[in-house]
């Protein structure tokens, strides 16, 4: 845990390979859209909430993780949700599309508790919040778009129903990756009662490395203060990242003073990880 109060750190660091921090954010099917997807791999990462297990030689990559192209721009998805949050503008698509497939191969349901992103992976469980009313829904992505410029989210009629942004059609929204389902085949929790997102076991990543000395350098640094932090390793099909970790506690509000706090110590890269 950071002690808030006696938290220190000598930021004059050096390093012979620089930290590589990644942001958290492939297509949808919806008909004539998806027309080619590139055998390419992507360099983004961020810490996994259910964490990869994958072997450097042995590399499984579903095809909704590969990057893709429609209108002649390059989508990269990432590898995973955690940390992600995102504000933008939310639509919904229903009947014209109802019981069509979707990009993971699951039949689209209009009724469900679904939606769409161009970037999270499949079946990350989204707290979606209607910042123009202040309701909220909880959704699981096994879609991608929506492919129109602004546009974050497109919900299912059900979701975008209790959003109440059907009869506008859009609307402003914040949107928190808060889990994976476990069992891709169930349905998202249809009330945030379901879910206690506040409560976990956070870290605060301050640090991904190709070289391991590099990320026991700085694990090094905040060990030295009585921090507890762990080296978490993540396997690409070229190389392995080391991520630097460092226990922010069981509060998801205690965890944001703790980055807020190593942010003022100069690494501002770092952010929230729920393990």
């Amino acid at each position: 845990m950071i002690h808030l109060r006696s938290f220190k750190l000598n930021t004059n660091r050096t390093t012979s390979d620089t930290p590589k921090q990644f942001l958290s954010n492939p297509t949808r099917k919806r008909p004539c859209v998806l027309h080619s997807i590139l055998l390419l791999f992507f360099s983004l990462f961020i810490l996994g909430i259910t964490g990869a297990q994958a072997s450097a030689n042995n590399i499984s990559i579903s095809p909704t993780q590969h990057p893709y192209v429609i209108n002649n721009h390059i989508y990269h998805p990432l590898p995973t949700s955690s940390g992600f949050k995102q504000t933008g503008i939310a639509s919904w698509y229903g009947p014209d599309f109802n019981g069509h497939t979707t990009s993971n191969g699951e039949v689209y349901n209009m009724y469900g508790q679904t939606a769409a992103h161009k970037l999270l992976p499949m079946n990350t469980i989204l707290l979606v919040s209607n910042l123009e009313n202040g309701r909220s829904t909880i959704v699981r992505i096994n879609d991608r778009g929506p492919f129109i410029p602004g546009r974050i989210l497109d919900l299912s009629y059900t979701a975008a129903k209790k959003l109440d942004l059907v009869e506008n059609g859009i609307a402003k929204v914040q949107v928190t990756a808060i889990g994976q389902a476990k069992n891709p085949a169930s349905s998202a929790p249809t009330s945030i009662k379901d879910i206690n997102f506040n409560l976990g076991e956070f870290y605060i990543q301050v640090g991904a490395f190709q070289r391991k000395r590099n990320a026991l350098r700085m694990q090094k640094k905040f060990t030295d203060f009585g921090h507890a932090t762990i080296i978490q390793q993540f396997f690409s099909q070229k190389s392995i990242l080391y991520r630097v970790c460092v226990y922010a506690g069981r509060e998801l509000k205690e965890a944001y003073q703790a980055e807020k706090l190593i942010h003022q110590h100069g690494w501002m890269g770092a952010f929230v990880v729920a393990k």
